[in-house]
């Protein structure tokens, strides 16, 4: 179990400092797609990302367009766990409206940076952002409609947690949308266990 442990507290280190590294430099080279065209290319409608500041897109990483097709009705309260730059939560509030709300959390400060610099050029109020791990989310019990999840479960050892406290916050009838890469076959244990390989 420490060994697990170990190798757990090492991933989250190197997720940590891979992500907060392309979101103060996403123009550089990195092992992982992201930016606008990687955007484009699984499904966010470009005429919508022109709506958007580009300090979120820029530095926008994800698997899917969940915050698109997520069905997302006027008035819910939406929690974007692991938001980043703020490109999902940014959509997610334009759907929700004035009488909705969004709560966007993360754990990379400078993801954070671009998120909040992202919502006052977008001029919106209805969304904030929060710095903390999605194992502790700084929200009330059954205060959530919709939670969206935009590839974070793969890159956090501690998945057990994540849901308890979704299902913590979560209202009844509560929905969660979350995309993620799926695995085919298992991977050996050795390819498992070296973080350097969680990034390509």
């Amino acid at each position: 179990m420490k060994a697990f442990a170990d190798v757990g507290e090492t991933l989250r280190g190197a997720v940590h400092r891979v992500y907060s590294a392309a979101a103060r430099q996403p123009a550089s080279q990195q092992t992982f797609p992201m930016g606008r065209s990687f955007a484009e290319s699984i499904g966010y409608p470009p005429d919508l990302l022109a709506c958007l500041p580009p300090v979120s897109i820029d530095a926008f990483t994800g698997v899917s367009n969940v915050s698109f097709f997520a069905d997302i009705p006027i008035g819910a309260i939406v929690l974007d766990l692991g938001c980043g730059a703020g490109l999902d939560s940014l959509i997610a509030a334009g759907r929700v409206g004035s009488a909705g709300k969004v709560i966007g959390v993360d754990f990379s400060e400078a993801m954070l940076a671009r998120a909040h610099q992202a919502a006052a050029e977008f001029g919106i109020d209805n969304v904030e952002f929060h710095h903390t791990d999605a194992e502790d989310l700084p929200v009330a019990s059954n205060a959530i409609d919709i939670a969206i999840a935009n590839g974070i479960f793969n890159l956090n050892p501690d998945r057990e947690a994540i849901f308890r406290e979704l299902e913590r916050v979560l209202r009844r009838n509560g929905v969660v949308y979350a995309a993620e890469l799926i695995l085919r076959k298992p991977l050996p244990i050795k390819v498992r266990s070296n973080p350097g390989n969680w990034f390509s």
